[in-house]
């Protein structure tokens, strides 16, 4: 006797019932009573919580007059997409196993960045929107810029995914937030330092950039350096949270490191972060207050790519020092020698605010108290401004995002 087939993972079914309804200018509590189900199964379907059984189907398909395969459909699979390829400098296109991808839309461009540039841990942890075509491989590729991507996932849900470049590991927490509220966005961070995320939403790579500047002159965070690099954009800064920055060094501090004239002790090697990046501009601004030159300090040109590299790079005993936040001093057991307080925004297009599908669900996330309590748990991370919303020129728009 043959066995009972299995039941098709909703996961493998695109489901417009939401998209159906809303054209017809029905509410789930109408479309509940001419369909003689609850409104509650209405909000659990449209949520991708429950696949209805046909019977339930063929009443939706009556009560929108329409085809049951109208609402639901198998996912298409083999499906293609055309894209940007960015972010792929010193990584090999894999061409006899394609390269790994993800995929993002970012206002009317679609970029593709190969999953390896997560780094090591990542590229095992973050699943692929879609492998990189064999043709597109090498010479066989017209353009080096544009590449066929065979996707792995529904494209409606490609297009939800929220691209951030920035430095602060927080990022993925979101993600996780957004999925713990049944919200189908993928959050993915590009780690990079401030100068580089700016660029990078200038090119219409990223959906956000997270940054972390402080003008040396006035003292004010950020908005002096994104009205001289963002002259001409629409956008809105938007505040995660102020954290710690400060010399991360070995447990209990045994080369004495206190002061930035420390760092020219002959026993002191530092490790550092990229040009551009918040770290690196806090470093080299409080080397010329004191008028020392960068080549006295050993390490100097040593350069890793984000908080965590600098403090697993001081944890391995490969360097003495170097700036960072609090919360990777702690996860890394490492000491923590403050220098100052800073104001970690992300910057959005406020075009994206309106058009992007899933962007105001991640500020909603952010501002929620769960996750401001999980963040801050992490240590150096104030969290009283989250969710402040200002201009460029500097003026509070409001204390929540609006879309």
């Amino acid at each position: 006797m043959g066995g009972q087939s299995k039941a098709e993972p909703s996961s493998n079914i695109e489901n417009r019932l939401r998209e159906l309804r809303t054209v017809k200018g029905m509410s789930q509590a109408s479309l509940a009573g001419l369909a003689n189900v609850t409104r509650q199964a209405i909000c659990a379907i449209e949520a991708n919580q429950y696949l209805p059984t046909t019977a339930v189907a063929l009443r939706l398909a009556g009560a929108l007059h329409c085809r049951v395969e109208d609402i639901f459909s198998l996912v298409s699979t083999g499906a293609t997409i055309e894209g940007d390829l960015v972010g792929s400098a010193g990584i090999a296109l894999n061409a006899a196993s394609r390269t790994r991808v993800k995929v993002a839309v970012v206002g009317d461009r679609t970029v593709v960045r190969p999953v390896a540039a997560l780094g090591e841990v990542l590229n095992y942890t973050v699943p692929a929107d879609g492998l990189i075509a064999e043709a597109m491989h090498g010479e066989r590729r017209k353009r080096s810029d544009r590449v066929t991507v065979h996707l792995l996932r529904d494209r409606r849900a490609i297009e939800q995914e929220i691209a951030v470049a920035g430095c602060d590991p927080a990022v993925f927490l979101i993600g996780d937030y957004l999925r713990r509220r049944k919200d189908a966005t993928t959050v993915v961070g590009w780690t990079m330092g401030s100068a580089a995320a700016v660029e990078a939403l200038n090119r219409g790579e990223v959906h956000m950039a997270g940054v972390h500047i402080i003008d040396p002159k006035s003292g004010e965070a950020n908005l002096p350096y994104l009205r001289r690099h963002l002259k001409n954009s629409e956008v809105s800064v938007v505040t995660f949270a102020t954290w710690e920055e400060g010399f991360l060094v070995r447990p209990g501090n045994p080369k004495s490191i206190r002061t930035v004239a420390d760092l020219v002790k002959a026993t002191v090697t530092l490790v550092n972060r990229e040009t551009g990046s918040g770290a690196r501009l806090l470093l080299d601004q409080r080397l010329r207050e004191v008028g020392i030159n960068a080549t006295s300090v050993r390490g100097y040109d040593r350069i890793v790519p984000s908080h965590l590299e600098v403090a697993r790079t001081i944890a391995a005993h490969q360097a003495d020092v170097g700036i960072g936040i609090r919360s990777a001093a702690q996860l890394f057991a490492l000491d923590f020698v403050p220098l100052q307080a800073a104001r970690y925004d992300l910057v959005v297009p406020t075009a994206h605010l309106k058009s992007h599908p899933t962007l105001a669900n991640l500020f909603e996330a952010m501002v929620s108290r769960p996750f401001r309590k999980e963040i801050e748990a992490l240590g150096g991370y104030d969290t009283r401004d989250i969710g402040t919303v200002r201009s460029l020129r500097g003026v509070k728009v409001s204390g929540q995002v609006q879309r």
